[in-house]
């Protein structure tokens, strides 16, 4: 019967090593942050990519209109918790993401120097935070804020406060 290698004697005589004991093989050879691995959700990505579009100047929301009007429906319920992510779709992978976005510009903004931007501090942000590579960020712009326009969040506080419901549209 063949002696049985050690560790020590496997890091002393590699050549002497069987070819299926060499450390190369096994996960110990590996750097201790490198053993495991590491799963995000979808939900961490777009946080942070709506996290990143929204510091870009321009933009007035994230999302289509019948998504920010069920959001702030549901920011408004006790216990309800807001969404970073509204209007961001991710799909994520071991190594890579695509994110897909929707946003209402404010009017006068160049439109596609405004995308060249979000498009960039998203893949900056993501890439940085989570080691992904982010192969497409798609941009839908859905509609234009005019300045003379009410908010979703404002025409919800001017409802009246008789008691009476409001109408609904």
């Amino acid at each position: 019967m063949p002696d049985t290698p050690t560790p020590a004697t496997l890091h002393k005589n590699p050549s002497t090593a069987p070819a299926a004991a060499t450390p190369s093989s096994s996960d110990s050879s590996k750097p201790l942050g490198e053993r495991g691995r590491t799963a995000l959700a979808v939900g961490v990505v777009e946080k942070i990519a709506g996290m990143a579009a929204r510091e870009v100047s321009g933009i007035h929301a994230l999302g289509s209109g019948l998504s920010r009007t069920f959001g702030a429906m549901r920011d408004r319920v006790p216990g309800g918790k807001s969404s970073i992510g509204r209007g961001i779709k991710a799909e994520v992978g071991e190594k890579q993401t695509a994110i897909d976005i929707a946003l209402v510009v404010e009017y006068g903004v160049v439109i596609p120097e405004l995308a060249r931007q979000v498009r960039e501090n998203i893949i900056d942000a993501v890439e940085r935070m989570t080691g992904l590579e982010v192969v497409e960020v798609n941009i839908a712009v859905n509609d234009v804020h005019l300045p003379d326009e009410p908010d979703v969040e404002e025409e919800e506080e001017e409802t009246p406060s008789s008691g009476q419901r409001p109408k609904l549209r």
